[in-house]
């Protein structure tokens, strides 16, 4: 409390005294404690000033480490009251128990008005920009919610939304499991279908079911999708990592979805969800004044839709059902809650992704480049489960014995030296593999003299 304050309460308790009040009538007209009001109610102003004087110069619990402090926030002008309480513990275990972090942050607050430290806070700058042309870009992404079904349960419903960038015109597609490549393949068509033509440039997200790499720019996309945006010929804009600024219409969208069209909705099945979503489109979506460019989105739609790309006629989508994933460094694939293992060697220590397919209660992985088959499992309907074939463990004894033929076969007599590995094998059993391929580097290293030499020493 500040002097002023104390001063003001004080005069104030001395005039409700004088009207004849008591003390607890003082304390609930004050709204204090009444231990305040006999503190205040004892005292005289001479001894008010004193005591005021000695709060005043009341040593702190944190005064023996305010250079400390005041170094920190100097060098560091943004740094948090936590982190200045951290660093404190960290370095004076007996803070811990003696200061918690209100004390810390007026104590941090205080020193920054008195040595004119403000904190910095770091803000990104974002700058207006005028709409792309009509019928020049369309933007993409996904969304998730949980609705109720009839009977009362959750249910994790999925969906993919696109939105005309100059008209703000929407297009929403539901589905009732995760989706994959040929889900979205299906939904662009649908999209096209519903506006009548495409544009030409379409924004997303670094989405795995489009991206498989960023390349540094050179773009790698799923071998499904790589060949559709082949085939219908469109321009991909790919916003880039942590940065959903660039495409602020469709996060708009997908908000707008979840909050105003699914909250509280009742789920009852697929068809009837996609229904109603349509219906809430043209009502709702697209029938209502936008916020920011002021007019419907349908009746801007209206003109832009003469400048989209003709589709003549929806593509046949003739690829597997099919999702990606990345194979982890233990060489196993999440789906579903649980791991499938592949062969030992899928993972090389670099980014690795193969296709998921499910084919009538059997996953099957495959290879993301050739198509070729990796790994096939019965699928379990289980969570938290290793799914492991028994062709998919290190079978060390059988693959040391071939080590140990291979490496005999580079010397002049492969029995001797195959001999002398299997003494090595008895000496070093945990070590026999890396025994056996320091010795391989060698050989090559060698000539065949003094291959002889080693011979003659077998």
């Amino acid at each position: 409390m500040k002097t002023g304050e104390r001063w003001s309460m004080y005069y104030e308790i001395n005039r409700l005294k004088g009207l004849g009040l008591k003390v607890s009538q003082i304390a609930r007209h004050l709204n204090i404690s009444r231990n305040t009001v006999y503190k205040y109610w004892q005292l005289g102003s001479t001894e008010l000033e004193q005591v005021i004087g000695e709060l005043g110069h009341r040593q702190k619990k944190l005064d023996p480490f305010a250079q400390e402090i005041l170094s920190w926030i100097r060098q560091y002008p943004d740094l948090s009251t936590a982190q200045v309480l951290d660093w404190l513990m960290e370095r004076h275990q007996e803070i811990a128990i003696s200061v918690c972090e209100s004390t810390v942050r007026n104590y941090v607050s205080r020193l920054r008005k008195e040595h004119g430290i403000p904190k910095t806070v770091h803000k990104r700058q974002y700058e207006a920009i005028e709409d792309p042309p009509m019928g020049y870009q369309m933007q993409v992404d996904f969304g998730e919610v949980k609705l109720k079904n009839i009977q009362g349960n959750l249910v994790r419903l999925w969906f993919i939304s696109f939105v005309m960038s100059h008209s703000r015109y929407k297009y929403v597609e539901w589905l009732d499991r995760p989706f994959t490549t040929v889900d979205v393949i299906r939904a662009h068509e649908n999209a096209f279908a519903f506006f009548g033509g495409m544009t030409v440039e379409i924004v997303y997200d670094q989405d795995h079911l489009v991206l498989v790499s960023e390349n540094s720019g050179d773009l790698v996309f799923t071998h499904e999708f790589a060949g559709y945006v082949e085939r219908r010929g469109f321009k991909i804009y790919m916003c880039r990592k942590q940065d959903p600024e660039s495409k602020g219409r469709i996060e708009n969208v997908v908000g707008y979805v979840k909050k105003n069209f699914a909250k509280h909705r009742t789920f009852f099945n697929l068809e009837k969800l996609n229904e109603d979503c349509l219906a809430w489109l043209e009502r709702t979506g697209n029938g209502k004044e936008h916020n920011t460019t002021k007019k419907k989105p349908a009746e801007v739609f209206a003109l832009e839709k003469q400048n989209l790309r003709p589709v003549l006629e929806k593509m046949n989508i003739d690829c597997t059902n099919s999702i990606t994933r990345e194979v982890r460094k233990d060489n196993t694939v999440w789906y579903g809650a649980n791991r499938y293992s592949v062969p030992l060697g899928t993972y090389t220590g670099t980014k690795k992704t193969v296709k998921v397919e499910v084919v009538d209660e059997t996953l099957v992985i495959k290879d993301q480049e050739t198509g070729e088959e990796v790994a096939r499992h019965t699928l379990s309907h289980e969570k938290g489960k290793l799914i492991k074939n028994n062709n998919h463990h290190r079978d060390r004894f059988l693959g040391i014995d071939k080590y140990i033929d291979s490496v005999a076969s580079h010397f002049p007599e492969p029995s001797q030296a195959k001999a002398y590995l299997e003494n090595i094998r008895v000496e070093k059993p945990r070590y026999i593999r890396d025994q056996l391929q320091l010795i391989q580097q060698n050989i090559l290293a060698v000539d065949k003299q003094a291959l002889v030499r080693v011979r003659m020493l077998l």
